[in-house]
C-alpha cells in the first residue's frame, strides 16, 4: 500500500505550510481514517488512546473549514481538565497559524473577566472544561448561534469526573445543524448513550489499543518493598539515565517526598499535582516542554495534559489505581514514533492492580530484578555528567512554529474605531511585506496586538512607526508576551 501523506487531503496552503513546520509528515491511523470524514462533515465516534496523534486529527480538519472573517466562535472543544484544554489550544492555534485562526481556552481558577474580554474579540475556536463553558453561556460571554462543531475530547474522563450532566446541557444549548465528534480512549455505557441522543448516524472509528500501549515502548515492573522505593527510584535513573522522565506518584505527599529527595541529590527537577496553584502548574508544564529540567515528579494531573515528543522514561513510582490511568501514565512516552521505556514499581500488596492492568492492557508486564551495585556503579559518571547538562528539545512543535514571529503592541483599539482589516490594509502596503505576513490580530478597548510572520517583525516594527492607521498614529512597540 503506497504511503499517505498530508499531501492528499487537499488541505489550503496556508495549513499545508503549518503542517510541515509542524513536521506533520506521514499521518497517523486515526488522522488517516477521521481527517478524511471530518472534511466532509460527519458525525465521527472515535475510539483512541491518547498519544495516537488524535488532537490533529480534529484539529486540521476545524482549522481548515473555518471561516476567518467570521467573527463568532465556529467551533467547541470540550476537554475534561485545565492542563487539556490549554494543550488542545495551543495544537489548534499552532495548525492554524498561518490561516490566523484565534483559538482561547476558557476553563475555572482563572478570571473570568479575562476570558470574557477575549471572548469578545474575534475568536474561531473556544476550548473550555465543562463548568467554565457554562458559566459563559449563562453570562451570556459565550455566544453559540454560529457553532458548527463540537468535539467532546477524553469523554471517558468527562464520565469519571462526574462531567457527562454539564456536557449534555451545553449540548442542548448548540444549533442542531452542527457536525459533533466524541473522543474517547474507551466508551462506557453512558458516553454510548450520550452519543446517540445527540448524534447524527454517527460512523465509528476504532484504532487498535494494543499497538499504542506495546510497539513503540518497552514495558518492566520491579517488585521491592514500600520502604525501598526511593532507593530503587535512584538507582534505576542512575542505570537509564534518561533524557526526560516522568515520574508518577499517587498521591500528592508522595510527590513531595520524591521530590524533595531528588532535589536534595541534584537532579534537575520540578514537581506537578492538584496542590498547586494553576499558574504554577501551567510554568512548571511549559518549563518541562522547553527542557528547563529533566525529571518532573507528578500526580495523574499531569498524565493527560503533557504533550513533549521526547519523553524518553516513564516511572510509576507507585502503581496506578485505575487500569486506565496507566495506559495515560505510560502514553506520556514513545509518542511520535520514538522509543520510549516505562517502568513499575510494585509492592507485594499491589499485586492484585498489576494483575488488573495486565488484563486490561492483554499482556503480562515483564518482570526484571532492581539494578545490581555494579551497573549503578558504571553508569554513575555518564549519569552525573547529563545531569550537569541542559535537556536539548528536539521537537517542542510551538517554539518552532513561532520562532520567525514577531507580536507588535500598538497603543490603540476598539476605543479607537479601528479593526484588523485597518491593521492588514496598512501593514501590507510596507515594501517587501503582504497579507500572509500577517498573523493573528488582537484588537482590545484600548490596544491592540498583531503578529508579523516569516521573520518579517523588526521590518514593519521600524515601517510602523512613523506610519498612521486609519488617519491616526499610533505607539508601537514588541509585545513583552
Amino acid at each position: 500500500m503506497s504511503e499517505i501523506s498530508f499531501e492528499d487531503y487537499h488541505l489550503s496552503a496556508e495549513i499545508k505550510r503549518a503542517l510541515s513546520v509542524l513536521k506533520y509528515e506521514t499521518p497517523t491511523e486515526v488522522q488517516t481514517k477521521v481527517i478524511p470524514l471530518a472534511l466532509e462533515n460527519q458525525d465521527l465516534v472515535v475510539k483512541s488512546q491518547t498519544g495516537s496523534g488524535k488532537t490533529a486529527s480534529f484539529g486540521i480538519p476545524i482549522c481548515e473549514m473555518m471561516a476567518w472573517e467570521e467573527k463568532r466562535p465556529q467551533a467547541l472543544i470540550l476537554t475534561p481538565t485545565r492542563e487539556l484544554a490549554v494543550q488542545v489550544r495551543e495544537d489548534i492555534t499552532n495548525i492554524g497559524r498561518f490561516k490566523r485562526i484565534k483559538a482561547m481556552a476558557v476553563y475555572g481558577k482563572e478570571p473570568f473577566s479575562k476570558q470574557r474580554e477575549e471572548l469578545q474579540q474575534k475568536t474561531h475556536v473556544v476550548v473550555g472544561t465543562p463548568g467554565r463553558v457554562i458559566d459563559h453561556i449563562e453570562r451570556e460571554t459565550l455566544v453559540l448561534d454560529k457553532v458548527k462543531y463540537l468535539i467532546i475530547d477524553e469523554a471517558d474522563e468527562m464520565l469519571n469526573m462526574g462531567f457527562i450532566d454539564e456536557v449534555e446541557a451545553i449540548i442542548k444549548e448548540l444549533p442542531l445543524d452542527r457536525v459533533t465528534m466524541v473522543f474517547s480512549a474507551t466508551l462506557p455505557k453512558d458516553v454510548e448513550t450520550l452519543c446517540h441522543k445527540y448524534m447524527k448516524n454517527p460512523v465509528h472509528i476504532e484504532i487498535a489499543a494494543s499497538g499504542v500501549t506495546t510497539d513503540t515502548i518497552e514495558h518492566r515492573l520491579i517488585e521491592g518493598k514500600e520502604e525501598d522505593k526511593l532507593s530503587l527510584l535512584k538507582d534505576v535513573t542512575v542505570v537509564e539515565n534518561p533524557d526526560s522522565c516522568l515520574i508518577f506518584c499517587r498521591t500528592k505527599e508522595h510527590v513531595d517526598t520524591v521530590y524533595t529527595e531528588l532535589e536534595a541529590a541534584n537532579y534537575s527537577c520540578e514537581r506537578l499535582h492538584g496542590g498547586l496553584e494553576q499558574q504554577d502548574r501551567f510554568a512548571v508544564m511549559d518549563g518541562f516542554k522547553q527542557g528547563n529540567f529533566r525529571y518532573l515528579v507528578a500526580t495523574d494531573v499531569a498524565a493527560r495534559g503533557i504533550d513533549i515528543d521526547n519523553v524518553t522514561l516513564v516511572i510509576n513510582y507507585d502503581v496506578p489505581m485505575e487500569k486506565e490511568s496507566y495506559v495515560h501514565r505510560t502514553g506520556r512516552t514513545g509518542r511520535a514514533g520514538n522509543k520510549g521505556t516505562a517502568i513499575t514499581f510494585a509492592t507485594p500488596y499491589e499485586g492484585k492492580f498489576v494483575k488488573a492492568i495486565e488484563r486490561y492492557i492483554g499482556f503480562e508486564i515483564p518482570k526484571t530484578e532492581a539494578p545490581r551495585t555494579q551497573e549503578v556503579a558504571r553508569g554513575k559518571e555518564a549519569f552525573e555528567e547529563k545531569l550537569g547538562g541542559r535537556r536539548v528539545v528536539k521537537n517542542n512543535k510551538t517554539a518552532r512554529i513561532n520562532q520567525d514571529i514577531l507580536k507588535l503592541h500598538f497603543n490603540g483599539g476598539k476605543k479607537k474605531k479601528i479593526r484588523a482589516v485597518d491593521f492588514v490594509g496598512t501593514i501590507a502596503k510596507i515594501p517587501g511585506v503582504t497579507a500572509e505576513d500577517i498573523g493573528i490580530i488582537t484588537i482590545q478597548d484600548q490596544m491592540s496586538y498583531v503578529d508579523i510572520l516569516n521573520g518579517k517583525g523588526s521590518l514593519v516594527l521600524q515601517a510602523m512607526e512613523n506610519a498612521t492607521i486609519k488617519g491616526k498614529k499610533l505607539k508601537v512597540s514588541k509585545a513583552l508576551k
